[in-house]
């Protein structure tokens, strides 16, 4: 067995750990581990939203539609990604938020890997839509 492979299921690994598949929080020892990349497989149910604006973003952020309806906010601006495949990219410096008006399955891809964004599962996340 090779220690720098891990074979997985996005949907059943995502559960473990808020959505997250790759980042600086894994183990230093897990191939996941990565300052680099972060990559999030987010299952959104409908209503779902970030309750937190995130702001002074050192990060670069790719988000893939995989199915839903979901929606990015950036500043004086909204994104809605609708069809299989739409996707949003924003950089160092752009705020974001993001609500699932339908249940979502979303792709992030964010770059650097850095610690400092994470919030309480009670503070990230509600479920505010009817």
């Amino acid at each position: 067995m090779n220690d720098s492979v891990y074979v997985g299921n996005a949907g059943k690994d995502a559960a473990l750990d808020r959505g997250w598949l790759l980042g600086h929080f894994k183990d230093a020892a897990d191939p996941r581990h990565s300052e680099a990349v972060e990559i999030k497989w987010g299952v959104h149910p409908r209503g779902d939203q970030r309750v937190q604006w995130v702001r002074g973003e050192e990060r670069t952020a790719l988000l893939v539609l995989i199915s839903g309806r979901f929606h990015v906010q950036l500043p004086r601006r909204s994104v809605l990604l609708a069809r299989q495949g739409d996707y949003v990219v924003w950089g160092h410096g752009v705020d974001h938020s993001w609500f699932a008006e339908e249940e979502s399955v979303v792709l992030t891809v964010r770059w650097p890997s850095v610690p400092g964004y994470a919030v309480t599962p009670a503070e990230g996340s509600a479920r505010v839509w009817p």
